[in-house]
């Protein structure tokens, strides 16, 4: 490689705007959260597993799923983190606290906010239940947060 062409560093920011199809089976996922307040998974004929949020296949048997189950609101927080930079790609200001979930009925976990910040009462094995946005638009974050249950 000629010297020319070594080691050029440009520091920036770019910004790429997109638009994403979230497809049959997530869409069906944000519309129940939307509509009806319900966290839906669908369920592996194969194996039996729950999978939220709902995916159009079992990723551990590779099969189609088609069984649609209502799980939770309620589950057992897995584990936890707490953000106290501010970013600017999280939904809310520092601190906050992002958990693993393992909704009632579901069989995998989800990531999600959650309303308690406190190292002190966030407890893996705690009961949690999902508090839902006034205004929903068809987003994972129709789900405001979890709260402790």
């Amino acid at each position: 490689m000629s010297d020319r062409f070594k080691g050029m560093v440009l520091e920036g920011k770019l910004d790429l705007p997109f638009s994403y199809s979230a497809g049959r089976t997530a869409s069906r996922f944000f519309i129940e959260l939307r509509d009806h307040q319900r966290i839906m998974g669908k369920r592996c004929p194969r194996c039996n597993r729950v999978i939220v949020p709902a995916q159009l296949f079992c990723k551990e048997c590779f099969t189609k799923t088609d069984d649609w189950v209502e799980v939770g609101p309620e589950g057992t927080l897995i584990t936890f983190t707490v953000v106290y930079r501010k970013e600017s790609h999280h939904p809310k200001d520092a601190p906050l606290a992002y958990g693993i979930i393992r909704l009632d009925g579901a069989d995998t976990s989800l990531v999600h906010l959650l309303a308690e910040t406190d190292v002190a009462q966030l407890q893996p094995g705690r009961r949690v239940r999902a508090v839902f946005s006034k205004k929903r638009i068809g987003h994972i974050l129709d789900i405001n947060h979890f709260e402790m249950a």
